[in-house]
């Protein structure tokens, strides 16, 4: 403020208002402003300490479902290997076993067995190829080839494909008829 506006205004506050308030001068309407500042001061302290135990608890609510989440999933892991502990096992009698090729060949199919059976209670299952229609969401088609089959339908099934639950894994590569 310069030295003009300063004497200025120091002159309006020394006379009287017009409504005949001799009283209403600039420091007593600035008490009322001064309240008013610290009541919004303190609203704002209060706003803001609120503001800050709020981020705390978010904090806190995010650390504790990744950690509840790390914990399922590491559950989870944990079921499905100890369910898959009797599979190694019969693999290591297998590796072991002494016995013919026909024997031999009759324990691997019976692990193969275990095995499917294990993955098959976590909700795996195979996706069927041949004999149906070409679906893209489930096959890959990496061929076409003439033959007597309708047209689109799935001639030979190259590798297996499998789904967890409704998701698709692995899509069944596939010859495609012509």
């Amino acid at each position: 403020m310069s030295e003009e506006e300063r004497k200025e205004w120091e002159e309006e506050a020394e006379q009287p208002r017009e409504n005949g308030d001799a009283d209403d001068t600039p420091q007593e309407e600035a008490k009322p402003q001064t309240e008013d500042l610290k009541k919004l001061q303190e609203e704002n302290a209060q706003l803001f300490s609120r503001l800050q135990r709020l981020q705390a608890d978010f904090d806190n609510y995010r650390k504790r479902v990744k950690a509840e989440k790390q914990e399922l999933t590491r559950q989870a892991v944990c079921d499905l290997v100890r369910e898959l502990l009797p599979v190694i096992d019969n693999l290591e009698r297998a590796k072991e076993a002494k016995g013919s090729e026909e024997a031999l060949a009759a324990g691997v199919d019976l692990v193969y067995k275990q095995f499917m059976s294990v993955l098959e209670k976590q909700g795996l299952s195979g996706i069927e190829a041949c004999g149906n229609e070409f679906d893209p969401n489930c096959h890959h088609a990496v061929m076409q080839v003439e033959c007597d089959l309708p047209e689109n339908e799935v001639a030979e099934e190259l590798q297996k494909g499998y789904r967890l639950h409704d998701k698709v894994l692995r899509p069944s590569m596939v010859k495609v008829a012509k």
